[in-house]
């Protein structure tokens, strides 16, 4: 993923960040264009992850009440 992300074309923004957090930042050496896409990533996966179980919270209450009143099927077949 890392190469097309890195394929991807850029554009230049503009942010407000403390000044202390930024000289920190450039002390350390942190790539603050890297670190902004990785944050940027893992949030999106977040709030992505977090839409799907809304859409998916009145399915995912049904499988578990079915789970609840008639066992998993793994159960039902170590029975036999």
């Amino acid at each position: 993923m890392e190469s097309e992300a890195s394929a991807m074309p850029r554009r230049a923004t503009n942010l407000t960040v403390r000044g202390d957090l930024v000289a920190a930042a450039r002390r350390a050496r942190i790539n603050l264009s890297a670190l902004l896409e990785r944050a940027l990533e893992e949030e999106l996966v977040r709030i992505r992850w977090r839409q799907w179980r809304r859409e998916n919270a009145a399915s995912i209450a049904a499988y578990n009440r079915h789970i609840r009143e008639h066992r998993p099927f793994s159960q039902i077949l170590l029975r036999w």
